[in-house]
């Protein structure tokens, strides 16, 4: 199949089998490498990208209903070498430890800030609960993304 979205802000165009995931697509044709597979089921959440602003987990979307899409991966949250705020408060909160998590996490996390940039820990917890980090516990992340509201325009 010929398949057409956005990708990063930039048009593009990949030829797929009707059952490969937007997840391999990403990584294998575009190579986009920072959305990872984890459990392939959708529970982990170290896939997770943005279709149309929405966090999604790209192991269970099929690259041919990504046509006409936008799609952002954690590689298109920044355009420049500066992280970005909410990647810097990662960083400053050290809610992050082999990082195999964190593009899930982060993606989520803009996503949240983006529609809800006031909202509190327990929302924060709420919407991670799908993300899975084995190494680094969540105090720190929840503390990370609390700490980057304002850049969202939320309370700091």
């Amino acid at each position: 199949m010929h398949v057409k979205f956005e990708v990063n802000g930039k048009p593009v165009e990949v030829e797929v089998e009707p059952r490969t995931t937007l997840a391999d697509a990403l990584r294998e044709k575009l190579r986009l490498t920072g959305t990872h597979l984890g459990c392939e089921h959708g529970v982990c959440g170290a896939c997770t990208v943005l279709v149309n602003g929405a966090a999604v987990r790209a192991c269970l979307m099929l690259a041919c209903q990504a046509e006409g899409d936008k799609v952002t991966t954690v590689e298109g949250l920044s355009n420049d070498e500066a992280l970005t705020p909410l990647q810097a408060s990662f960083r400053k909160h050290h809610a992050l430890q082999c990082g195999f998590c964190t593009p899930g996490m982060i993606t989520t996390s803009h996503a949240l800030l983006t529609e809800e940039p006031n909202c509190d820990a327990d929302r924060v917890r709420d919407v991670l609960s799908g993300n899975l980090c084995r190494c680094t516990g969540y105090i720190p992340i929840v503390e990370a993304v609390l700490a980057a509201r304002g850049a969202y325009g939320g309370k700091s």
